[in-house]
């Protein structure tokens, strides 16, 4: 069951024309920029400019462009209702403005969860998970010269059933939580997990306290996805993967109260909706 269908935007023989920043047709000194995407809270961009042209989201040098043109933007849950993006190539750059629609995120309520999962208070158990963020954001600070997103992602899983939205406001055992940032895919413990996309492996770990089995995968320019709750890992750090490649299996490792994916994604410190990118395309190559 797949709860909504993704706002993509351009993926036809229209593109979708954000507002431009200054003149409507390219100006002398500009550089070529075709955008598609999901453009919504919890979304993303797809960008395509030139060969290795400096990518700016508000003003923020954040990336660069790889050697066939191609660039993605993410749009983090509260992301504001617009978002600049500027493209450099030397002395030359094109700006546009997107429009960012709002998102309906529902509320969700967990219980009977470990409380120890939900408000640890162990000391030795406040430092095993100190210990674990820092693991976790060294491997989300991978930025690998890559574009492969640039054909979009299917499913982690062949069957399942969406049990819980991306971006819903969790409350657990009663006790209002942060946002939940991936999407529960429910299905059997020991269905197959598949990579949605190419991209290498920056970390596996079978016993996280929060995530369980977890495997991080850098798909490029600094976009993260994220496979917790895994009873089974069948990759190693450092593993290129392709579209389709196992990953591992699914469990109920860490905070979880039956078997499920729970499938996140990032790109920089931005939190996206995965299931966004389900059969996006980049925009095609330039003239």
């Amino acid at each position: 069951m797949i709860g909504r269908r993704p706002l993509l935007l351009g993926f036809g023989a229209a593109l979708a024309t954000p507002r431009m920043l200054g003149a409507s047709a390219p100006a002398q000194g500009a550089v070529d920029l075709v955008l598609n995407g999901a453009w919504r809270q919890g979304g993303y961009a797809l960008g395509r400019t030139e060969p290795r042209a400096l990518i700016l989201v508000d003003g923020e040098a954040l990336s660069t462009a790889s050697t066939d043109g191609l660039f993605i933007v993410g749009f983090d849950r509260d992301a504001p209702a617009l978002a600049e993006i500027e493209v450099r190539s030397g002395a030359r750059s094109t700006r546009r403005v997107l429009d960012v629609a709002p998102y309906a995120f529902p509320s969700t309520r967990v219980d009977g969860l470990p409380p120890a999962t939900v408000e640890p208070s162990d000391p030795a158990l406040l430092d095993r998970i100190r210990q674990e963020v820092a693991l976790k954001t060294e491997a989300f600070a991978s930025r690998a010269d890559a574009d492969d997103f640039r054909d979009g992602f299917i499913w982690p899983l062949e069957t399942y059933r969406i049990s819980s939205e991306w971006g819903a406001q969790r409350i657990l055992n009663g006790t209002p939580a942060r946002p939940h940032y991936g999407v529960d895919l429910a299905a059997p413990a020991g269905t197959v997990i598949r990579a949605p996309a190419d991209g290498r492996i920056v970390f596996t770990r079978p016993d996280m306290h929060f995530e369980g089995g977890l495997t991080l995968i850098d798909h490029g320019q600094g976009l993260i996805s994220a496979y917790l709750h895994q009873s089974q890992l069948d990759v190693t750090p450092n593993q290129p993967v392709r579209r389709g490649d196992p990953l591992g299996r699914v469990g109920m490792t860490g905070r979880a109260t039956g078997p499920h994916l729970c499938w996140r994604l990032k790109w920089r410190d931005r939190n996206l909706d995965p299931s966004l990118l389900v059969g996006a395309r980049a925009p095609r190559r330039l003239a």
